[in-house]
């Protein structure tokens, strides 16, 4: 028997009665004996590139720090004190600004930057809340041709650098190293354009994949463009916790650990006819909007018309307006998918490429998703199939494709990389 997040709690799945294959990473054996300001010592003491951080900043009178915001489970407390430390006794005079990489979110509020940053560092550096719609400037032309325009705080210093975190994602490959620029201290038009349709449309736009994935490739060309010289990256573990550390050369130190991260996270199968996937329960379950994400996993597993069951209480509803009435008011998820994917990269809207890598899973997968009563109507106007429960979606699931049915289970959807 099995466990299935749901919210704050779970449903159970008998996978041996069912004759499930089941698909997790190996996160849980990541934990670590080390504290994590440890961990994070000993990569910066061993850097990728061989410079010290002390050594690069010699010669810089102002540095930009780029820190993650509100929404990212980034242990900047573990990080951010030994850069600091770095930083002021490789030059005591040095100026130093964080610069809150919000992205396309929501400014962080002061009392959540107090909490992630401790009252230390909170009370006594200089920290300024990146803004997507003011105070950015153009520095240059991305591989795609977007215009990069970003934070000017972002490009008026002597020395930019970043913090970070790395997990899979399921457009960018991974997150981490070059996102700390975009999207996380680009303007709202240069993060739209990198969340275009086109890009959303390529083949390797997935996650773990890095090589010719476009949406890459402009994030990688505007952390060059920016001069971002040096990083601090961790993996947590599933307590949210440090788990190893690579600082360094932004592109070497991300790149391995990337690596890493795979070594633990990808999982190999064959396609199945039934795919029963979750978004890991509360907090990443809190919408449909974010439950895409683990859906991109079961798509990955599922054979083409295989049934995708997904398992998210949506505590939160649909998680956007224009996302729900996207698939609402679409003639079918084939038409919406059409639209987006042809819509120029200077006209992208906020949110269309949740809803076009749903229409994509649409398309080809009849999608069963368990979640709270009162959602029922919204699932369905969203052309998705409504369960109060595993069994119910599971009966469903075999009535379309038999009873026969080869099934794969992905506990935690967002946790894997299905090779």
């Amino acid at each position: 028997m099995i466990s299935l997040p749901y919210g704050h709690s779970s449903f159970s799945f008998d996978e041996e009665k069912e004759q499930a294959r089941v698909l997790e990473s190996r996160i849980r054996e990541m934990k670590s004996t080390v504290p994590g300001r440890d961990l994070v010592r000993a990569a910066m003491d061993e850097p990728y590139g061989g410079v010290t951080l002390q050594e690069l900043a010699k010669d810089a009178k102002t540095c930009t720090l780029i820190i993650s915001d509100h929404t990212r489970p980034v242990p900047s407390k573990d990080i951010l004190p030994e850069m600091l430390k770095d930083l002021r006794e490789g030059n005591p005079d040095i100026a130093v600004t964080l610069l809150v990489a919000t992205g396309f979110h929501r400014l962080t509020q002061a009392q959540e930057l107090r909490n992630k940053l401790g009252d230390d560092i909170f009370e006594h550096e200089r920290i300024i809340v990146h803004d997507c719609s003011e105070n950015n400037v153009r520095i240059g032309t991305l591989p795609s041709g977007a215009p990069l325009i970003i934070d000017r705080r972002a490009v008026e210093t002597d020395f930019l650098i970043s913090e970070g975190f790395i997990e899979p994602h399921f457009f960018a490959g991974f997150s981490g190293g070059r996102k700390s620029v975009l999207p996380g201290v680009c303007d709202r038009k240069t993060v739209l354009g990198n969340h275009c349709g086109a890009f959303i449309a390529s083949p390797y736009a997935r996650t773990g994949v890095l090589e010719n994935n476009p949406i890459h490739r402009d994030m990688k060309a505007a952390a060059e463009l920016a001069k971002l010289r040096y990083v601090v990256n961790v993996v947590i573990d599933p307590e949210k916790k440090t788990a190893a550390a690579f600082a360094g050369d932004p592109f070497l130190a991300h790149a391995a650990g990337c690596e890493f991260l795979r070594s633990y996270c990808e999982v190999k199968t064959e396609p199945a006819d039934i795919v029963i996937t979750t978004n890991g329960g509360a907090p990443l379950d809190q919408n449909i909007y974010q439950s895409v994400k683990s859906m991109t996993a079961a798509e990955a597993a599922c054979r083409d018309g295989g049934v995708i069951i997904e398992i998210s209480e949506c505590a939160d509803g649909t998680g956007g307006d224009g996302f729900y009435h996207s698939l609402t008011e679409c003639e079918s998820p084939a038409a919406l998918y059409k639209e987006f994917s042809e819509t120029p990269q200077g006209e992208t809207i906020p949110d269309q490429w949740e809803s076009q890598i749903l229409a994509r899973v649409l398309m080809h997968h009849p999608l069963i998703f368990v979640t709270r009563p009162e959602l029922r109507d919204i699932i369905t106007d969203m052309k998705m199939i409504y369960a109060k429960d595993v069994d119910e979606a599971l009966a469903k699931a075999k009535e379309i494709v038999g009873g026969e049915a080869k099934i794969t289970v992905i506990p935690d959807g967002i946790s894997v990389i299905v090779g």
